[in-house]
């Protein structure tokens, strides 16, 4: 298959030519490792889980950095950075790696082109964009052009965000890539997102459903009528993640997914 086949109604498939189920480690080897480090990727990479998802901002200075959160605290107690008020020179500096025990201290932030540059195509990749606002803040763009740089396609990328104006910009950027909205029942969600709407909003290409909101009705009018495929998020029950691709999901996003097994 090449990066530009399309599913009936035109939607792109997600990475075309990567074997079925789509695997992703959640942050990286996150259950083990210390969430959005290199050191919790190269742990999903020596366990030999084919995909990574992660999470990326648009700092101060411009750069894609690795990380989850708006704000600093959580992963590096002590401090209080906010991304994207927040300079790369600033938060190179943070430890994000002690809360998770004492054998990964100092392990620092990362540049989404400093994962590329490890793991290039020997990974895939879901890039969840954090946009909290519909404000043009450049990172669509700036993902854009790395990818290109890089030479990434779609059997390597997909992008995803609860973010449809987010998704938007980036497909208008990039269109060959496929794109995800991201949903669950959050009150910190709009209501009307709750429930995929996004996807209209944005016409992305497949949805990433919190797997509780999956079930045989929601994939066959969510998924099979839209022509759009299901990833799930976060699955660490091997009970459930087999009920999520009996149910004709396209893969699954866990914290621990070395532990999983599928037939």
């Amino acid at each position: 298959m090449t990066a530009d086949t399309r599913h009936k109604g035109g939607r792109l498939a997600v990475l075309p030519g990567r074997p079925r189920p789509l695997i992703f480690a959640h942050r990286g080897l996150s259950a083990e490792a210390p969430e959005n480090s290199m050191a919790a990727f190269r742990l999903a990479k020596e366990r030999g889980i084919p995909g990574v998802e992660l999470d990326i901002h648009r700092c101060a200075s411009g750069e894609l950095v690795v990380f989850h959160d708006d704000s600093s605290s959580r992963t590096a107690p002590g401090s209080a950075l906010t991304l994207r008020e927040s300079s790369w020179s600033e938060l190179k500096q943070l430890d994000i790696g002690s809360w998770k025990g004492s054998q990964w201290k100092d392990q620092k932030p990362i540049l989404l082109a400093e994962l590329f540059e490890e793991f290039g195509s020997s990974l895939y990749y879901d890039i969840e964009i954090k946009a909290r606002t519909t404000a043009e803040t450049g990172i669509e763009q700036a993902l854009a052009d790395l990818l290109k740089n890089f030479g990434l396609r779609a059997d390597t990328i997909t992008v995803s965000s609860f973010n449809p104006i987010s998704l938007k910009r980036f497909k208008a950027a990039e269109p060959h890539i496929p794109t995800a909205i991201i949903y669950c029942h959050s009150k910190e969600l709009p209501w009307y997102l709750r429930d995929g709407l996004g996807a209209t909003i944005s016409s992305c290409d497949y949805l990433k459903p919190e797997h509780v909101l999956v079930n045989p009705l929601q994939r066959f009018f969510a998924g099979s009528l839209a022509g759009r495929e299901l990833i799930p998020w976060t699955v660490d029950d091997q009970t459930v993640a087999s009920r999520m691709i009996a149910t004709g999901c396209a893969g699954i996003i866990s914290n621990q997914p070395d532990r999983m097994t599928f037939a």
